[in-house]
């Protein structure tokens, strides 16, 4: 497995690998990998020649007082996870590789980013299609993959795959989870052993809204609160949001009906964690 730390290595590698007629599958990420980053690298692993992961903690997509400087790094720990998983190619890019002191670009996308995580964090989304544009450019992969948990992030990247015409396959993966329904995520590092237990009313919550649903409900307000009190009955929780939306265009429901995505950001201690369900009604 190769590390590429500048986009002069990237391209270089990509060249030849294009001349030789290989597919290019792209898994980005922030690092500090978990069994959901490698999920999407086994599944690039079985639909592309060449798997090449990006590790790179974008600085644009944190907000002024968010965990920029604490977000777990662990490159070695990241290189033996990735190579595990039949990784090829890591690109590490510095900051001021990706970012140069006259960086002035960066690609919005509307109305998708103005609800949910995009409301909670401004600017959040700026960030990260900027960034993933840049990867798409730097690496030019035939796929990209991305997973489900950031259902949020992953539609909004479909949005500007679509509008800006990269000629890029996005390949969604579903939710990893624990044994106990906790969505993995890197920030889950950050939480104490009480805590961690607390974390588990996010899917507990989330299972609430698809039985009631399921059973009849079709009130907004009575779901979201139950799912509320689902949370609030864990000590250090905090709710961000909980939103019932149509799960294509992101807006808010009134009614329950349709394709909806039931989606919840919560406070555990000092740690937001999101998670969500798709579900048919």
């Amino acid at each position: 497995m190769e590390l590429l730390k500048n986009i002069v290595a990237v391209r270089n590698y990509v060249s030849q690998a294009k001349k030789e007629g290989k597919s290019i599958g792209l898994v980005p990420t922030m690092g500090y990998l978990h069994e959901g980053h490698l999920s999407l690298a086994r599944k690039a692993r079985a639909q592309n020649d060449i798997v090449i992961m990006s590790i790179f903690v974008n600085p644009t997509q944190f907000g002024p007082n968010e965990d920029l400087e604490r977000y777990p790094r662990d490159l070695e720990r990241d290189k033996k996870l990735a190579e595990g998983a039949r990784v090829d190619a890591i690109f590490f890019p510095s900051a001021e590789e990706m970012y140069p002191s006259n960086f002035a670009t960066y690609v919005h996308v509307e109305v998708l980013t103005e609800v949910l995580c995009g409301a909670s964090r401004p600017g959040h989304f700026r960030g990260v299609t900027t960034v993933v544009s840049k990867l798409f450019n730097i690496v030019q992969p035939d796929r990209a993959y991305f997973g489900l948990k950031d259902y949020q992030q992953a539609t909004v990247i479909k949005r500007m795959v679509e509008d800006l015409n990269f000629p890029i396959e996005i390949v969604t993966v579903p939710t990893y989870r624990e044994e106990d329904g906790l969505a993995l995520s890197s920030r889950n590092k950050y939480l104490s052993p009480e805590q961690r237990q607390s974390a588990r009313s996010l899917y507990r919550a989330l299972k609430l809204g698809e039985e009631l649903i399921h059973s009849g409900e079709r009130q907004v307000e009575v779901v979201k609160e139950a799912m509320s009190k689902e949370i609030l009955a864990h000590p250090e929780t905090k709710i961000d949001y909980i939103a019932i939306n149509n799960a294509e265009t992101l807006q808010p429901l009134d009614e329950i009906n349709g394709k909806i995505l039931l989606a919840l950001a919560v406070w555990v201690g000092s740690t937001r964690l999101i998670d969500n369900l798709v579900l048919e009604v």
